[in-house]
């Protein structure tokens, strides 16, 4: 028997995904669903980190991942997995469009929380004073507004230049935290508050250039909502992953 939190999960996941994707057949017509040729692109949260175990490259890559859950659940034609641990929106547009064609149909990614600083914001906030990271956090979101839309409108364009005929899914990042009293040696409310705002933003100005480039935008906090650290089934990991602190676990 599956372990019942993981199952809902990987129900929930497939379910949001499916939902982005949308049916394929129009009602009332006999048609065989087209092949789907799926590219994952991305950072860490669509490479797999947290969930492991992982393969032999430096990007930490794993088959627990949504996206080749996914395209096994969904029996695809062909899959590609490029998406890389710590990458940046330069990134991709350097390292991972090679894996685009023309016969590319869908494609998913997610991608700006390195751009805005994902790993100094969580250390600072960990590690630091409120002052420090509520600093830190406020230069992110600050980076999240004012410099990340254009670096996204770049990234967007390039996968629609390199897969013109793909339906593009970005999905965002979901909150990190439960606010409730977790121990003593948890981050105090304030801070998990703030970083939670800080998610938010950053999914609004996803969400808004997603819509500009035509993509569809897959909003993973209502399924992570409840499972954040200091959840009673937490599905983020805590500071105690080292590398994975703060990215999905395999659940």
């Amino acid at each position: 028997m599956p372990h019942r939190p993981l199952a809902r999960a990987l129900t929930a996941l497939v379910a949001l995904l499916t939902a982005a994707v949308g049916a394929l057949a129009v009602p009332g017509v006999a048609q065989a669903a087209a092949p789907i040729h799926y590219v994952a692109l991305g950072d860490s949260y669509s490479s797999g980190v947290g969930a492991g175990p992982y393969d032999l490259s430096t990007c930490l890559r794993s088959q627990k991942s949504y996206a080749p859950l996914w395209a096994a659940a969904n029996n695809v034609a062909s899959f590609r997995f490029p998406a890389c641990g710590g990458a940046k929106t330069a990134d991709v547009l350097d390292d991972q469009l090679g894996a685009l064609s023309a016969t590319t149909t869908m494609v998913t990614i997610t991608i700006g929380g390195n751009d805005a600083g994902f790993a100094d914001v969580m250390t600072d906030c960990r590690f630091g004073s409120t002052s420090t990271c509520t600093n830190a956090v406020n230069a992110a979101k600050a980076f999240a507004t004012g410099t990340l839309p254009a670096r996204l409108d770049s990234t967007y364009a390039a996968i629609r230049e390199r897969a013109p005929n793909a339906r593009l899914i970005v999905l965002g990042y979901p909150r990190l935290f439960e606010t409730r009293y977790c121990g003593l040696l948890a981050m105090s409310t304030y801070k998990r508050t703030i970083l939670n705002e800080a998610a938010d933003v950053l999914a609004t100005v996803t969400a808004d250039r997603a819509a500009a480039a035509g993509a569809t935008f897959a909003d993973t906090r209502p399924t992570f909502a409840g499972h954040g650290v200091c959840g009673a089934q937490p599905w983020i990991r805590d500071v105690t992953g080292v590398i994975e602190a703060y990215h999905p676990n395999a659940d």
